[in-house]
């Protein structure tokens, strides 16, 4: 998440549901201020920025925002897209980074990897432990080892338990087709992503996203398994 105050502030799920539910409409108001009694918040008008097109992003962070608030789980729920109370819109990670940058007093929600690259600053925000905790690969794995994996790979990370485990991640999903009819493609398929889990950790941390941790590695390396090839 990317607010005034920069890298600076701590914001709880309650202030994060307050101000994309319009409920915080100034940025000391006396929820942020009480979570931040260091900082001299300014007397500045909130406005809130998100996406205009249906995104996984928006699916993670409004679920995390349904787990916390009570409020925002009976008026909005959760999913790629949900009736935005108030706010600016941005297509895409890109189009969002845009908005907030060009805005005084913005806030909204991309990704961390845009937000690096767009040299955001972002919020700490307090876990379901009860710590700030900034975003990075480190605090993403933290959120990770905690999960619990179905078989069928089903699983959330939003509000995770752990002392460093960030509060809002998710996991990107390929859907691979156990019996597929191209057994060459299948065969094909198979060495990359056995590859890119045992192999291309570095690539993704350097892309500023998290590898699987070990356990679940090793889940989906079994899964692989039973995918039909020559």
């Amino acid at each position: 998440m990317q607010c005034a105050g920069g890298d600076a502030i701590v914001l709880n799920g309650d202030a994060v549901a307050a101000l994309f539910l319009g409920n915080i409409t100034r940025w000391n108001d006396p929820r942020i201020a009480q979570l931040n009694p260091k900082l001299n918040l300014p007397d500045l008008p909130v406005t809130v920025v998100h996406r205009s097109d249906d995104s996984g992003t928006t699916a993670i962070f409004t679920e995390y925002l349904a787990k916390v608030s009570p409020e925002w789980k009976d008026k909005l729920g959760h999913g790629k897209s949900v009736a935005w109370p108030t706010g600016q819109k941005g297509k895409g990670n890109k189009g969002v980074a845009e908005v907030v940058k060009a805005t005084p007093g913005a806030v909204g929600y991309v990704e961390l990897a845009a937000a690096l690259q767009e040299k955001l600053p972002h919020a700490a925000l307090i876990n379901s432990e009860g710590n700030p905790v900034r975003a990075s690969v480190e605090t993403i794995l933290a959120a990770l080892t905690t999960a619990r994996v179905a078989e069928d790979f089903r699983f959330s990370v939003t509000n995770a338990p752990g002392e460093s485990a960030y509060p809002i991640v998710g996991a990107t999903w390929l859907l691979v087709y156990r019996d597929g009819k191209d057994l060459a493609r299948n065969r094909k398929l198979v060495q990359f992503i056995r590859w890119a889990l045992t192999r291309g950790d570095d690539l993704a941390i350097n892309m500023h996203y998290a590898p699987l941790p070990t356990p679940l590695e090793q889940q989906v390396l079994t899964a692989l398994k039973k995918v039909k090839v020559p």
